[in-house]
């Protein structure tokens, strides 16, 4: 068995890969636990070696995978995904550590485990919710979304102040992890009223 080191590969990029699919399966949970569409459109999956529920929708799987295709690039900063009166804050950090992604699995399958969960601590949605992916970034990371948005046809737009900044935000932490590969922080950001 040949083992790799981290100059056989574009580290950057399969610290990218990998996030970008735990973002996937996450959103796909927080949808379903949130209830944001019928519980009908998820079927279980495998992943991490937990179930999870993934959606069967072609249009918003379409939709999923285009925002993380376009979000990709800017996976070592700052993300988070807004729920409906809600945000969802990944924070990670890639340290210099000359160890490979092989445990991360196990460092992610905590958050997959937690979001599972979440619900029991968060107010119910409002009917007819619905969600948004919210992405915070510098001036020249939106020059690179807008390159990749063009390739894809996939247009990013200004988030309106109201959907960016709530009024009186509660904070609800959920997971925080620290390891030699990454730290991250997993928190909602509930609207205190969600019909405002």
């Amino acid at each position: 068995m040949t083992t790799l080191t981290r100059q056989d590969l574009n580290f950057g990029q399969v610290v990218a890969d990998v996030l970008s699919e735990f973002l996937e399966v996450a959103v796909h949970l927080i949808l379903y636990v949130r209830e944001v569409y019928p519980i009908g459109i998820f079927q279980k999956r495998k992943k991490y070696n937990v179930p999870v529920q993934m959606s069967c929708h072609p249009e918003l799987n379409q939709y999923i995978q285009d925002t993380l295709h376009c979000v990709k690039p800017l996976l070592e900063k700052v993300r988070s995904y807004q729920g409906p009166g809600q945000k969802y804050c990944k924070c990670f950090l890639c340290s210099n550590s000359e160890s490979l992604l092989s445990h991360v699995e196990q460092l992610l399958r905590a958050f997959i485990l937690k979001i599972s969960v979440c619900d029991a601590v968060l107010d119910n949605n409002p009917p007819g919710c619905t969600f948004t992916v919210l992405v915070h970034t510098r001036e020249a990371a939106t020059r690179n979304m807008e390159k990749i948005q063009v390739i894809k046809d996939f247009p990013w737009i200004l988030a309106d102040e109201q959907d960016v900044h709530m009024h009186d935000p509660r904070l609800i932490p959920l997971k925080t992890m620290t390891s030699d590969i990454l730290k991250m922080q997993l928190y909602v950001e509930e609207r205190a009223h969600k019909g405002t």
